[in-house]
């Protein structure tokens, strides 16, 4: 073996809240943990303005101040957080190894898989414009519906997520206005009827986003198509839902683990953070496709460094599983 590749007990992909805490618990159970954040450090909610949902936060906080909280906690620990994200990997020995950046090779013993997935958006420059100020566009009702309580907003989609988020916006907002590509729901006929007998919720078929308005620093409203007609109209809204999925951001495990048809990893056991590979472990929204929260990211983190702790434990008779995770 070269001088040159690195050996790690642990090895932790990503730094959302997934990540930050399974490295917290790893640390503090003597596993020396080793944390590449990716290429958006944080995770994706940094791109959140305001966390008001987070137990522990009772006046809210910002989701980057949150993420660097949790990562001087990870730290505190003496986590071994690193710039850098894993770019390929070979699962198929014993020992799990791993490169970054193309470059430096890396040898696990453990690996715990935090890398999440990527809301789909439109690709509108409008759009764009006003996720990155925080100014109207989410692509999570669950996590940004109550900042528009009594207001009109405005959401995309067709599937059976786009239905239950517009159906949990229309207890919150006046009025939910949804926009479907096609002349019929991808939904489930349960939940498009959900939505259709939602008396506050408008649907307009065969109708695509042109543009989101606003006055440059927030949404005033999405000037929609019919691509049917071509009639444009501008419809008011301080919101604006994008609900058309996630992508996992799994492709560089799809030699080695198994995934679902759109990418999600599936957990070898059920309860467990356990994958078809040995030493491999997953958390967060890289398995998640139903919560996709941040509290439930971080508790699957926990699970994670317990299940490789185990692992370790198991594997290595002179590495005894810690106590202190459980104070």
């Amino acid at each position: 073996m070269s001088d040159t590749i690195e050996k790690v007990k642990c090895l932790i992909i990503g730094s959302g809240p997934a990540g930050y805490t399974a490295a917290i618990y790893a640390a503090r159970a003597n596993m020396k943990p080793v944390l590449y954040q990716g290429s958006q450090p944080g995770g994706q909610l940094t791109t959140t303005n305001e966390v008001e949902n987070f137990p522990g936060y009772p006046e809210g906080i910002t989701g980057p101040a949150m993420m660097m909280e949790l990562q001087a906690q990870a730290e505190r620990f003496e986590t071994d957080v690193r710039f850098g994200w894993i770019t390929k990997v070979d699962f198929s020995g014993d020992v799990h190894k791993v490169w970054v950046n193309d470059e430096k090779e890396i040898h696990c013993n453990t690996v715990i898989i935090s890398t999440g997935a990527s809301a789909k958006y439109l690709g509108l420059d409008s759009e764009q414009k006003y996720l990155k100020l925080g100014g109207g566009v989410s692509a999570c009702a669950v996590c940004d519906g109550f900042f528009y309580k009594n207001q009109e907003v405005v959401i995309v989609g067709a599937g059976d997520s786009a239905c239950e988020e517009a159906h949990y916006l229309s207890k919150l907002c006046i009025k939910v206005t949804m926009l479907v590509r096609r002349d019929e729901f991808r939904a489930s006929k349960i939940m498009a009827a959900r939505v259709a007998n939602t008396e506050n919720i408008e649907i307009l078929f065969n109708t695509e986003t042109d543009e989101v308005l606003g006055d440059g620093q927030v949404v005033t409203g999405v000037r929609v198509k019919n691509n049917q007609t071509n009639e444009t109209k501008e419809i008011t809204a301080t919101g604006f839902f994008v609900a058309i999925g996630h992508k996992p951001n799994t492709d560089i495990f799809k030699d080695y683990l198994n995934l679902d048809e759109t990418g999600y990893i599936i957990n070898a056991k059920p309860g467990t953070s356990k994958t078809n590979i040995d030493g491999v472990f997953v958390s967060g929204d890289a398995a998640d496709h139903v919560y996709r929260q941040a509290i439930t990211a971080a508790g699957t983190g926990c699970m994670a460094a317990l299940d490789a702790e185990r692992y370790l434990a198991a594997k290595d008779s002179t590495f005894e599983v810690s106590t202190s995770n459980y104070n």
